[in-house]
């Protein structure tokens, strides 16, 4: 008899982040939309809309792969102005962070990022990386977007909001 650990499988896993998704929307003030990718994607996928005091709005992405939980949210466009003080921002603040990370993504946009192995998957760890993202996305929105675009720092700036 062996006792070889088998972790959940994706329909398994598919299933409890759905669940949890409803359950973390219901009564949630936070809360603005829940979607889920394409059917017949690849890999499943779930973008969660949350509302912002510093950023108006907040997108994290979980996409489900076959060991791991990647989530990612997009915080920044490129930098117009000051971008080797912004990525170094970024990369400071990385020392601070648990569980996820800045990088420069597609066009140079500034994300945070992570992953999750599946065999850690469950409600406390989702609940713990949607309230860490949130909490990160909202320390740093306001300095990084200060930085990048210092002469517009009081105006919406599409979908961006600063308080300053």
């Amino acid at each position: 008899m062996s006792d070889y650990y088998l972790p959940p499988s994706l329909q398994e896993c598919e299933a409890s982040i759905d669940g949890w998704l409803r359950g973390f929307a219901s009564g949630n003030e936070l809360y603005e939309a829940i979607d889920r990718g394409e059917p017949g994607e690849p890999e499943p996928r779930w973008y969660v809309r949350l509302r912002g005091e510093e950023k108006e709005h907040i997108t994290l992405w979980f996409t489900l792969g076959q060991r791991t939980l990647r989530f990612e949210v997009y915080v920044l466009p490129a930098p117009q102005e000051n971008a080797a003080a912004v990525y170094e921002l970024a990369l400071r603040r990385n020392d601070k962070l648990v569980g996820a990370h800045f990088a420069i993504g597609v066009e140079d946009a500034i994300f945070l990022r992570g992953e999750l192995p599946l065999t850690s998957l469950n409600e406390a760890e989702l609940d713990r990386i949607v309230g860490s993202l949130y909490t990160y996305v909202e320390q740093s929105f306001p300095a990084m977007i200060r930085l990048a675009l210092p002469a517009r720092n009081q105006f919406h700036l599409h979908g961006f909001h600063t308080t300053s």
